[in-house]
C-alpha cells in the first residue's frame, strides 16, 4: 500500500517516538498532521510542532502543525477540522501522546493519576471519535495506538497501578474498536516495543542516561508501524503488536542497528517478558 498523499494524524509527534513514525511515512510521501502541545521549545526536551513539520517536510512529505492537548475536545475538534481543510481527509491515526507516572498507590499524587487518565484514555477515545467520519472515508484506514499487550500478571500492576491501568485501557480500546469498525473497514492495532527506547520520557523520567544506553532508538517503532499501517485494513486488525514480532515477520532479525549503543545489553520495557 502506498501512502503517497495519504493522510496521517499523529498526537504528539513534536519528539520521540511520534515524530520517528512522521518522519518514516514522511518519507513515502504522506502528509502528516502533527497534533501536540509544544509550541515553544523545552530546553529539556527539545523541539516544536512547527520544527517537526519542517522536518517532515525536508524529509519529502507535506506537514501542517496543530497546537493540541488532548484533555481538550475542543481542540480535538479544531485539529481534526483543519487536518480535514488542508488535506480532504485522514487516512490514519497514530494514538500516540501519553502521560507516564511510574508511582505506586500511596504516592501517585491525584492530579497525576487524572492526568494519565485524561491523555491515555480519555484523549485516546475522543480522538478516535473524532477521527471516525473521516476514517470510514479513508483509503486503507488504519488506527494505531502506542499501547502493551495485557498481561495480567500483578507484577505488571504492582508498584504502578493507575500508569498500567491507563495503558491496558488503551489496548482495551483497540480490541474493541477492531470489532466495532470491522464492518467500516477501519484497521484498530497496538504497537509497544520489547525494549525501553531512547526519549525524553526515558532520560529524563526513568532512568536518566545509563537507561538511555540500554534502550534501541524511536526508528524501531517507525518502520514496525510502517509495516503494520501498509497491511490491508481488513485482514491486519485487533492485534496487540510488539515491534520486534512484526519486523521478524517482514524478514528482518538483525536488529543491532537501532542500539543506542552497539552491543549494549538492552533493558525489557514494561509488560513483556
Amino acid at each position: 500500500m502506498s501512502f503517497a498523499n495519504k493522510t496521517v494524524l499523529i498526537t504528539g509527534a513534536t519528539r520521540g517516538i511520534g515524530k520517528a513514525i512522521g518522519l518514516r511515512l514522511a518519507r513515502e510521501g504522506a502528509n502528516i498532521v502533527i497534533a501536540a502541545k509544544s509550541v515553544e521549545e523545552n530546553p529539556k526536551l527539545g523541539g516544536t510542532i512547527f520544527s517537526a513539520a519542517a522536518e517532515m517536510e525536508a524529509a519529502g512529505g507535506k506537514a501542517l502543525a496543530v497546537a493540541c492537548d488532548i484533555r481538550f475536545e475542543e481542540q480535538i475538534q479544531q485539529v481534526v477540522a483543519k487536518a480535514v481543510e488542508k488535506f480532504g481527509g485522514i487516512d490514519i491515526l497514530i494514538n500516540n501522546a501519553s502521560a507516564i507516572s511510574l508511582t505506586d498507590t500511596e504516592k501517585t499524587e491525584v492530579k497525576r493519576f487524572d492526568l494519565m487518565h485524561d491523555i491515555n484514555v480519555r484523549g485516546t477515545f475522543l480522538m478516535t471519535k473524532a477521527c471516525l467520519p473521516f476514517l470510514r472515508k479513508g483509503t486503507n484506514p488504519h488506527i494505531l495506538t502506542l499501547s502493551p499487550p495485557i498481561d495480567l500478571q500483578p507484577k505488571w500492576l504492582k508498584g504502578h497501578v493507575a500508569y498500567t491501568m491507563s495503558k491496558y485501557n488503551m489496548s482495551m480500546m483497540t480490541l474493541g474498536w477492531a470489532a466495532e469498525f470491522k464492518e467500516a473497514g477501519i484497521a484498530a492495532n497496538s504497537l509497544w516495543p520489547r525494549t525501553t527506547i531512547d526519549t525524553a520520557a526515558v532520560r529524563n523520567l526513568l532512568g536518566g542516561q545509563a537507561l538511555a544506553n540500554m534502550s534501541r532508538t524511536p526508528e524501531i517503532l517507525a518502520d514496525a508501524a510502517y509495516f503494520i499501517l501498509r497491511q490491508p485494513a481488513a485482514h491486519c486488525t485487533g492485534n496487540l503488536l510488539i515491534d520486534e514480532a512484526v519486523l521478524a515477520k517482514e524478514g528482518i532479525i538483525d536488529l543491532s542497528g537501532y542500539s543506542v549503543v552497539p552491543g549494549a545489553q538492552l533493558f525489557n520495557d514494561l509488560f513483556v517478558e
